[in-house]
């Protein structure tokens, strides 16, 4: 099934995450701007747990999360651990909550519109979408540790 099936790649992409934020040597590397980036891998991390925890957790799974977008970007400084916990956090969320999804619930309208060009936008769409969108930060985190550590 799709929701298994999508389930297994967003822990792995999520575990993928961790792996990356928890390479950088020195901590305040993680919250560094590569000149002609707008965004730190910190603060794209939060921005993808903000993004998974309203989008599957809160919307699909009734998890009850608030989501604080502003400060998804304007946080500094969170300590690691924060950060891992809550990957992990995100992790048993979006696990659990494609878990309960049956395949009829992917071919249904996503609850929310989030683009105004795609207002009958499924659910299946729209989880593949979120798939992308955490690979597409993935690789921006990957490039920005591999930047400023070498720097």
């Amino acid at each position: 099934m799709l929701a298994k099936d999508l389930a297994v790649l967003f822990e792995r992409d999520l575990l993928k995450l961790k792996t990356e934020i928890n390479a950088y040597t020195d901590e305040k590397n993680r919250w560094r701007i590569i000149e002609g980036t707008a965004n730190t891998a910190g603060n794209l991390t939060l921005h993808l747990l903000g993004n998974l925890q309203h989008y599957i957790g809160h919307v699909l799974g009734g998890s009850g999360y608030q989501r604080n977008r502003p400060a998804e970007f304007s946080s500094k400084d969170v300590p690691l651990e924060t950060l891992n916990h809550g990957i992990d956090t995100t992790i048993a969320v979006v696990v659990r909550t494609l878990g309960a999804l049956q395949p009829a619930d992917l071919d249904k309208p996503y609850p929310e519109n989030v683009f105004d060009d795609r207002k009958d936008m499924t659910t299946g769409f729209f989880l593949v979408h979120l798939l992308f969108h955490l690979g597409y930060h993935l690789g921006q985190i990957n490039y920005h540790r591999r930047v400023v550590e070498a720097a």
